[in-house]
C-alpha cells in the first residue's frame, strides 16, 4: 500500500467499461451513488465499437430467454423481463440515434457503434459516475465489509464491487479471465469456458476441397447433434466455415461431432434430382445443381463427394435419392474452431448457481456482483448478448 496515504471510499466500484459496466454505472450513479467505473483500456466499450462490422447490433426485437444458454436456463428470465428490448430502444430514440432492423429482429446504428458508447458515457456523465480508464487493478481485497482495490492509480474503498470484465473472447481487445480469477478468489465456482459464436476450421482433406471457393456464400439450414438448427447463411473461408449459421451452431457444437448442413433449404422433396430426370435426362449433374446451388459451391461438393458429372440418366433412382438426402442432410466433422481469436463471445463463466437471478450478487460474498458476459448466459448472434449485459447491468444497478 502506499505511504499511508487513506483510500479514496466510493459506494460502488465497477470494473469494466464495456457494455454491463456502461450500463450499471449509469443507473447505479441515478440512484446518488458515488460510483467509480474502472477500466485498464484507454477506451471504453470496446467491442461496442467493433460490434456489427462498426455499426453495434445494440439489440433485438425478439428477445425471449429460450435465445440463451447457459447452465440454468431460467436465471437470465427475472432481468431480461424487468428491462427489455423495449426500454433499450426507448433510451436509443431518447438520444435520437437513427437504427434499423437488418434481418431476424437485429437493429442496428444506421451511422456507426460510437452512437452507442457515446449515448452510455453521457448517461454516466449526466448521472455523475466517473471513468477512470487506463487503471490496472493489482489487488483486491475484502475486509470490515468493504473491497479494497489496490490499482495502478492509487487506493479505492468500496462498499460495494461489480464485476463487469467480459470473457476470453478477442484478446487483442484486452479479453483476460480477470473477473473468473476474481470469483474464485472469493470461493464462487466458475463452469468450463469456450468460444462461442465463432466459425469452424474443417479437416485438411475438406479444408484442400472447400478453400477455392472462399468468399462464397449459401442459403442453408445447419442443424447440431443435439437437434438444435438455424436458418441463414453459410461462408467458405480459407480456414474453414463461417457465417451466420455457422456461428449460431458453433455455440452448441461439441468437439468431435459433425454437423448437418442443407445445402438446399427451400427444396423439401426427395424426389427433386428424379423429378429433374424425369424432365431432361441429357442434362449433367453439375448443371442441374448449378441451377439450385452457386455453380462453385456445386462443383466443389460434388467433387467432394466424388460425383462424377455426368448425364442425370446416367443415375439410377437409388443414386439420385441419396444425393437429394446427402444435400439436405450432409454431414461434416469440423477439426475444431477459430478458437477465442475470432470467437464473438465466451461460453461458460461464473455459475448462475453462486448468483442472485433478480439482483446479480453473490450468494456466499456480501456486496460482490457478477453482469455481462463474464456469468454463464451466453445469447444467440443478433444482438441478444448486448441485450443481456444491459438487462443484467440494470438489475444489478437497481439493488446496489
Amino acid at each position: 500500500m502506499t505511504s499511508g496515504k487513506q483510500p479514496e471510499l466510493v459506494d460502488v466500484a465497477i470494473i469494466g467499461a464495456g457494455a454491463a459496466g456502461l450500463m450499471c454505472a449509469a443507473e447505479a450513479a441515478k440512484k446518488g451513488l458515488t460510483v467509480v467505473l474502472l477500466d485498464h483500456a484507454k477506451q471504453a466499450g470496446k467491442k461496442i465499437l467493433i460490434s456489427g462490422g462498426g455499426r453495434c447490433n445494440f439489440t433485438n426485437y425478439y428477445v425471449e430467454p429460450n435465445a440463451y444458454l447457459s447452465a440454468n436456463p431460467h436465471f437470465c428470465k427475472s432481468a431480461l423481463s424487468r428491462y427489455t428490448q423495449w426500454d433499450f430502444i426507448a433510451l436509443v430514440d431518447k438520444h435520437q440515434i437513427p437504427y434499423h432492423e437488418k434481418t431476424l429482429g437485429q437493429l442496428f446504428c444506421d451511422d456507426s457503434a460510437k452512437d452507442i458508447v457515446n449515448m452510455l458515457l453521457s448517461e454516466c456523465q449526466q448521472a455523475g459516475a466517473e471513468i477512470r480508464l487506463r487503471t490496472a487493478i493489482e489487488q483486491v481485497d475484502f475486509a470490515n465489509e468493504r473491497y479494497q482495490l489496490t490499482t495502478s492509480t492509487g487506493v479505492l474503498s468500496a462498499s460495494k464491487l461489480v464485476i463487469a470484465t467480459g470473457g476470453l473472447s478477442m484478446p487483442k481487445l484486452g479479453a483476460t479471465s480477470f473477473g473468473f480469477d476474481i470469483a474464485r478468489q472469493f470461493g464462487l465456482q466458475v463452469l468450463p469456458t469456450r468460444a462461442g459464436l465463432v466459425p469452424f476450421t474443417l479437416q485438411p482433406a475438406d479444408k484442400a476441397c472447400f478453400e477455392s471457393i472462399s468468399g462464397v456464400s449459401a442459403p442453408t439450414v445447419i442443424e447440431s447433434l443435439a437437434g438444435v438448427s438455424f436458418k441463414e447463411n453459410l461462408l467458405f473461408t480459407h480456414r474453414g466455415l463461417s457465417g451466420p449459421a455457422v456461428l449460431q451452431i458453433s455455440s452448441y457444437w461439441q468437439e468431435g461431432e459433425a454437423i448437418l448442413i442443407n445445402l438446399l433449404p427451400d427444396h423439401n422433396d426427395e424426389q427433386w434430382l428424379l423429378n429433374e430426370r424425369h424432365k431432361n435426362g441429357e442434362r449433367t449433374i453439375k448443371t442441374v445443381l448449378s441451377e439450385v446451388l452457386a455453380k462453385r459451391v456445386a462443383e466443389q461438393w460434388l467433387g467432394h463427394q466424388q460425383v462424377d458429372n455426368k448425364p442425370l440418366k446416367q443415375f439410377d433412382d437409388k443414386q439420385l435419392l441419396a444425393l437429394a438426402q446427402r444435400l439436405a442432410r450432409w454431414p461434416i466433422k469440423p477439426s475444431g474452431t477459430e478458437g477465442y481469436r475470432t470467437a464473438e463471445v465466451t461460453l461458460g463463466g461464473v455459475d448462475t448457481n453462486e448468483l442472485s437471478s433478480k439482483t446479480m450478487e453473490s450468494k456466499k460474498q456480501p456486496g460482490l456482483y457478477f453482469i455481462g458476459e463474464v456469468v454463464d448466459v451466453t445469447g444467440w448472434l443478433g444482438g441478444y448478448n448486448f441485450q443481456w449485459a444491459w438487462s443484467s447491468g440494470w438489475a444489478c444497478a437497481q439493488a446496489l
